[in-house]
């Protein structure tokens, strides 16, 4: 295991989810945010979702747009891109699995950051937005201290 602060940065990401559309494509956006130029970031899904207006107005409460976003599986990530990234970070389960699955024979690094699924909270439509917030804080958490290691980013 690398010593801290030794930690390499990557030059592609991508994040991984179950249907590519709350936490990954928030994540993608809220990396390409904080480093425009100097990664190259990109997000699938297991299966294909539909993207989520509740991650469309929570990103954009931070005055990111996502509303262009299109879901993708893996495979269509694959076949249009190929899997060129060297750090594919799994936010769910069934991504994570996945992602291991895809790069056996590949150098890639694989973190799995277990991310709670906002759909599943119910309530009113404030209580739904908190939880899509609270998911989007702690992605931005993580995200920063992820990326801010060394590298000058």
């Amino acid at each position: 295991m690398a010593a801290p602060g030794s930690v390499r940065n990557p030059q592609a990401v991508l994040f991984a989810c179950a249907m590519n559309a709350v936490r990954s494509p928030m994540a993608e956006s809220l990396l390409q945010q904080m480093f425009p130029k100097t990664l190259y970031v990109r997000s699938a899904g297991v299966k294909k979702g539909e993207l989520d207006p509740f991650a469309v107005a929570v990103m954009a409460e931070l005055g990111q747009d996502i509303s262009r976003h299109r879901p993708k599986t893996f495979e269509e990530l694959e076949d249009w891109e190929g899997l060129n990234f060297d750090l594919i970070i799994t936010l769910s389960p069934e991504a994570h699995h996945k992602a291991l699955d895809l790069t056996r024979t590949h150098a890639v690094e694989v973190e799995y950051w277990p991310t709670q699924d906002p759909t599943l909270v119910e309530g009113s439509r404030e209580q739904r937005l908190d939880a899509y917030r609270e998911v989007c804080d702690g992605l931005s958490l993580r995200i920063r201290k992820r990326f801010a290691r060394g590298a000058g980013l």
